[in-house]
């Protein structure tokens, strides 16, 4: 079997070879934006992440018959042609959705700690309550926050009750965090969802945070919200047009990251280990391996406050610095991420 897989997915390699017993598979790394047809022509199977287009001019003509995204989203992939073409595919929900959750309890903590803003009793609306949006909402309750959730798709299950509008969230919230897919048309459209017409209904000057995807904010509209003040601070991990970023909106929000809030070690371990696990029920392989990411250098973490620790397990602003002092490094600071550990990895010692 062939496999292309992205040179950037950690903890495959040595393990995707030994898969299926005495014949090693064939497996060629590649950079994720450099997938062409030519590369991919006589493979059996891809494992790519957001930055692999996988539509009709990539795929059509070769072998392939499955494809893994070790990632929660897939908008990167062609459903409709793949459908058309037979060819199976998988992603990764939920995998990196406690990363996520790091990087928001560390952002909400530097709010406090950095722009004086009170966390206890504000009202956090969550916009997408899946996987991340979940555990968002455990976080904010865990900080005393008040919160008020968004889900359309869930509300049309589940009944109304439980979940709010965005008119709601826009006249109530001191926070709006969006954790929704992409959607660029139709009844569940979140495309440009935080457009002009949405700053313009905000009624509390809250922070907008987006870690879902960059479209789902329109960055022209982001900008002047800013401006105008209709927003007191922005934090931003996901870009329209990635990596060519709005740089004036980078210089002006309070914190600006790679598109790296998904990236902890542990969220990366659990992607890559689900694509190998679906990758082996497709070709019908023993999935015999193991994947554990290293252990962090400093296990036990000293400090004050509980606060105090946990921005020492991570602390988003290292990231941000890092961004704003060298934008058009934003692939290279994405792809050689150095992989952070989650809560779960340390003990804390309050003195």
């Amino acid at each position: 079997m062939k496999v292309i897989v992205d040179n950037k997915i950690p903890y495959i390699k040595g393990v995707i070879e030994e898969l299926g017993g005495d014949t090693p598979n064939e497996v060629v790394y590649v950079p994720g934006m450099k997938f062409t047809k030519e590369i991919v022509r006589d493979a059996d199977a891809l494992i790519i992440r957001t930055r692999t287009h996988c539509n009709r001019g990539l795929l059509e003509g070769s072998k392939v018959k499955f494809i893994a995204t070790a990632t929660i989203g897939y908008d990167h992939i062609d459903t409709d042609y793949c459908r058309e073409a037979g060819i199976t595919w998988t992603n990764a929900p939920g995998c990196n959705s406690a990363s996520v959750e790091q990087y928001i309890h560390s952002t909400l903590l530097l709010l406090e700690k950095e722009k004086g803003f009170t966390l206890k009793n504000k009202c956090i609306g969550v916009v997408g309550v899946g996987n991340v949006g979940s555990k968002v909402c455990k976080v904010a309750l865990s900080l005393s926050m008040r919160v008020l959730m968004n889900d359309l798709p869930r509300a049309d299950k589940e009944g109304a009750g439980q979940f709010t509008d965005l008119e709601t969230i826009a006249r109530e919230c001191d926070v709006i965090t969006f954790h929704t897919p992409l959607h660029k048309e139709g009844k569940y459209k979140t495309y440009h969802l935080a457009n002009t017409a949405f700053f313009n209904s905000l009624k509390k000057c809250p922070v907008i945070i987006n870690t879902s995807r960059g479209e789902i904010t329109e960055t022209s509209a982001l900008l002047s919200a800013i401006e105008k003040k209709q927003i007191q601070e922005a934090v931003i991990d996901v870009w329209e047009n990635e990596p060519d970023i709005n740089l004036e909106l980078l210089e002006k929000v309070f914190i600006g990251t790679p598109h790296i809030a998904g990236y902890s070690a542990d969220g990366k371990a659990n992607a890559t280990r689900m694509s190998l696990e679906s990758l082996c029920r497709f070709f019908q392989i023993n999935p015999n391996f193991e994947i554990h990411p290293s252990k962090p250098e400093n296990p036990v973490i000293k400090a004050s406050t509980e606060a105090e620790a946990y921005l020492q397990t991570y602390n988003p602003e290292r990231d941000s610095k890092a961004l704003k002092t060298h934008p058009e490094l934003f692939e290279q600071l994405r792809g050689d991420y150095p992989l952070r550990r989650e809560k779960e990895a340390y003990t804390f010692q309050i003195i």
